[in-house]
């Protein structure tokens, strides 16, 4: 059975800490901080016995033990959700920004979606390839040569006088054949084949061994970044396309631990202020009225040096009325406690509000709710002017089609 550490992000844990009776010995410790390397990782920083994360929030299996790093956003008290309820609102927000986008039609009757995202994540690969199995595998053409009983292809004249000289009733041969094996189901069968090493969720265990069982044997391959940039889909193997995307992540995220062999490291994290920009961005686009636009990042050239490349600005969000009515909003994962934005965000605004010729912009934080208007002041008389910065603060709900209707509907509400 999985050991599971839970914490939120920007929290620490040391050497011999406990949390629910599972112990973050110096063994993990050491296995993190050689994934750490001299590089470094974004996800945690290290410190004196042990490592503090960031603001990315996901899971890191190490060895037996599963570190589950949850977001944050409410202060104590009796409102503020709890770890299983934080947990549940990150998969469903990873849900609605089409993360887990499967083909599997019972995606619905996740078993494991209160457990863990690794688990989670194990789950659904599993339910995709399932999936392909049912549909029956892709049959691709591929160049094969050797012995065979009868000549087809081209004949290797070479390498048949070489081989068959007292064997004269074969031929050795170039040719193409039509079958499973091609590099598709190499990568699939390989990370079926980690799963089955990693996984330590027995309610998975037997998912896995009939996995191994129904598909056919593959060879082993190398696989890296280029592997998976090299897939072009078409029309037959489009329906792959998110098993490979779930495979790619747990192939190249994968670290083992080749010192000791005990403490391999698996990091499936994600940073939380895209995670929170794409959220507000589906949200708005889920409710929005006919006569409004809502487009994705567009940038824009505002610095040229005399020699080298420009420097680009890009919002999170652009909210566009009737063609002529423009407002600008971009989201920051954190928590203001009352106080105001940063003098880097308000600055951030201000030249949004110049360079995209918008009527006001707006910061939008996750937090108790409120909505703070303000107006940047004239540099020369210090007077309020006509442009507006609000910063707006938004309630988490655990109920994830409440929240985007009201994210909507907050917004609404301030943009009339």
């Amino acid at each position: 059975m999985s050991k599971y550490i839970s914490v939120y992000e920007h929290q620490s844990i040391r050497v011999n800490q406990e949390f629910d009776g599972v112990k973050f010995d110096k063994n993990k410790l050491e296995a993190l901080q050689r994934f750490y390397g001299e590089n470094g990782v974004p996800y945690y920083s290290l410190m004196h016995n042990g490592v503090r994360f960031n603001e990315y929030v996901g899971v890191i299996q190490v060895g037996e033990i599963v570190i589950e790093v949850l977001p944050k956003a409410d202060n104590a008290g009796s409102n503020s959700l709890d770890k299983t309820q934080w947990r549940e609102v990150l998969i469903d927000m990873l849900f609605a920004v089409g993360i887990f986008d499967i083909h599997a039609p019972s995606s619905s009757s996740l078993k494991l979606k209160s457990n863990s995202i690794l688990d989670l994540y194990f789950e659904l690969f599993i339910k995709e390839v399932e999936y392909l199995l049912n549909n029956g595998l892709v049959k691709q053409y591929r160049k094969k040569e050797g012995n065979v009983a009868a000549l087809k292809g081209c004949l290797q004249f070479g390498k048949h006088i070489q081989q068959n000289l007292t064997h004269q009733e074969r031929f050795y041969v170039k040719y193409s054949t039509y079958d499973v094996e091609h590099n598709l189901h190499f990568i699939l069968y390989k990370t079926i084949r980690l799963l089955k090493q990693i996984n330590t969720n027995v309610e998975l265990h037997s998912r896995i061994g009939a996995l191994l069982l129904h598909f056919p044997e593959m060879p082993d391959i190398k696989v890296s970044e280029a592997t998976f940039d090299k897939i072009i889909f078409n029309r037959k193997t489009q329906p792959y396309k998110n098993a490979l995307d779930i495979a790619k992540l747990l192939l190249l995220q994968y670290h083992p631990d080749v010192i000791k062999g005990k403490n391999s490291v698996l990091a499936l994290m994600f940073d939380m202020n895209l995670l929170w920009e794409k959220f507000v961005y589906v949200s708005l686009r889920k409710h929005k009225l006919p006569n409004i636009t809502i487009t994705a990042p567009t940038s824009k050239s505002f610095w040229q040096p005399k020699n080298g490349y420009r420097s680009k600005i890009r919002p999170d969000i652009v909210v566009n009325i009737d063609k002529h009515d423009c407002v600008v909003l971009d989201t920051k994962w954190k928590n203001l406690n009352g106080y105001n934005p940063s003098p880097d965000d308000l600055r951030q605004m201000y030249i949004y509000l110049e360079y995209y010729n918008a009527n006001r912009v707006a910061l939008i934080y996750p937090g108790k709710e409120s909505k703070r208007p303000g107006t940047y002041l004239d540099r020369t008389t210090a007077k309020e002017t006509d442009k507006e910065c609000s910063v707006i603060t938004l309630l988490v709900d655990k109920d994830i089609n409440k929240w985007q209707g009201y994210i909507h509907n907050q917004i609404e509400e301030w943009r009339r």
